[in-house]
């Protein structure tokens, strides 16, 4: 089998080499998963829809790169392009089996959000469609993609959540948040296995007490929106301008979403002051994405990182901020920048 970008003379892999090579990052345990999963995974997002489009050859050139680089642990949910995430994955690995990849999605986005819709009727039907847009009949992990605060606390959805697990539909599950109370509640229970959170140089409140629970519990942490919606990347300017379809257009007032998942909830122009701030600290030989996701992966309880691609480029350079290294006063650096220009509005909202 050979994978676009493969060099050396581009020979052939096979996947049991596949798995061997990608081995090169560090891998760390995802919670109660108990599943060795990259320190910097992929978020698919992109490949759905809301940043733009993407080609599917592109897409699944992106899931190449990212594998060769080291990544065995993809994000993706039901909504992302109503479907169009989830089957570029299950194409990828029914095309590539035996790669070792690790794929969480999310549900609870496809019906309007009340917490009565978090039933079990209802989380077979989704799971049973992501099922067959994975190819696969047991889902790794299955995380509620944000649903409204009380589903959090109620006892019932958990139920409904080891349900699927006795009936072999999923393996493991966890959730996705806004807040970090809606995560404080979710590690509380015990069949929680990950948490699914902002966090990134500019939403630093997880680091209080989140990431602190999450490993006294043994729940997983995936750290999402790493570059604060690529504010962190350093490539934008108040002149850049995005598509009609890319969320950083069209939900920066939180228009159609909780607008903590664009840009990190932080106003665009200061934001793009405090990158500026940003980039004094950055590493020789790293580049200000690369850094900013290194950031991440170093804090004690994170278990990956899952900075998105919107081509093979990109995919390379996010995985291989795997081998950056951060020391302490760029640690330093961060949590003055944020304290700066951002704990006042960010920290009592999020």
């Amino acid at each position: 089998m050979r994978l676009p970008g493969w060099a050396p003379g581009g020979a052939d892999l096979t996947p049991a080499c596949i798995v061997a090579y990608s081995r090169g990052m560090e891998q760390r345990i995802l919670g109660k998963t108990g599943r060795n999963v990259s320190i910097v995974g992929l978020g698919t997002w992109q490949l759905g829809a809301d940043w733009g489009n993407v080609d599917p050859a592109q897409a699944q050139a992106i899931l190449a790169a990212s594998m060769e680089a080291g990544v065995t642990f993809f994000d993706t949910a039901d909504v992302y392009g109503d479907g169009r995430s989830e089957q570029a994955i299950g194409k990828f690995l029914k095309e590539n089996p035996g790669l070792g990849i690790t794929v969480a999605t999310k549900m609870g986005r496809r019906m309007e959000q009340q917490p009565e819709n978090y039933t079990l009727a209802n989380f077979r039907q989704w799971v049973d469609r992501s099922r067959k847009n994975l190819g696969t009949d047991t889902l790794d992990l299955v995380q509620l993609h944000c649903p409204p605060t009380p589903v959090y606390s109620n006892n019932e959805v958990y139920d409904a959540l080891d349900t699927l697990v006795s009936e072999g539909a999923i393996r493991n599950y966890g959730v996705s948040v806004e807040r970090t109370d809606e995560a404080l509640e979710a590690i509380r229970h015990e069949g929680t296995a990950s948490v699914q959170i902002i966090l990134n140089a500019f939403r630093l409140k997880p680091l209080d007490d989140v990431l602190p629970a999450a490993k006294a519990a043994g729940v997983g942490i995936i750290a999402r929106v790493p570059l604060a919606s690529g504010l962190l990347s350093g490539k934008y300017s108040k002149d850049t301008t995005f598509a009609e379809n890319d969320h950083r257009n069209y939900n920066r007032k939180g228009e159609a979403f909780d607008v903590g998942e664009t840009f990190s909830g932080v106003d665009y122009e200061l934001g793009l002051k405090a990158v500026k701030e940003f980039e004094q600290l950055v590493p020789s030989g790293a580049t200000t994405a690369q850094a900013a996701i290194a950031w991440i992966a170093a804090q004690d309880g994170v278990s990956t990182v899952i900075p998105g691609a919107r081509n093979v480029e990109q995919a390379r350079a996010n995985a291989a901020a795997a081998g950056v290294s951060i020391g302490k006063e760029f640690d330093d650096g961060v949590r003055w920048i944020y304290d700066h220009y951002f704990r006042e509005a960010i920290h009592p909202r999020w």
